[in-house]
């Protein structure tokens, strides 16, 4: 985010199991919340859409599935 010749980061993580993050751009406003799985928002943020600089999602952290392997160096191409 701009802050006026500086940069900041701002987090928000689904805290709980089950819970989600959602991010709405509406009118010039970014807003990013936490949402339980019912659909009710546990945190908010707002921030004015010209002064965010990038919005990075990262998915939830899983077990490995087993179409994830990737072929070994000596695999055929």
């Amino acid at each position: 985010m701009d802050a006026g010749g500086d940069a900041r980061t701002y987090e928000v993580t689904a805290t709980r199991a089950g819970r989600r993050v959602e991010v709405a751009i509406v009118r010039n406003v970014v807003t990013v919340a936490e949402v339980t799985r019912g659909g009710s928002v546990v945190r908010t943020a707002r921030f004015m859409a010209n002064r965010v600089l990038a919005l990075v999602e990262h998915p939830a952290p899983r077990p490995p599935q087993p179409d994830d392997e990737r072929p070994g160096p000596d695999a055929a191409h």
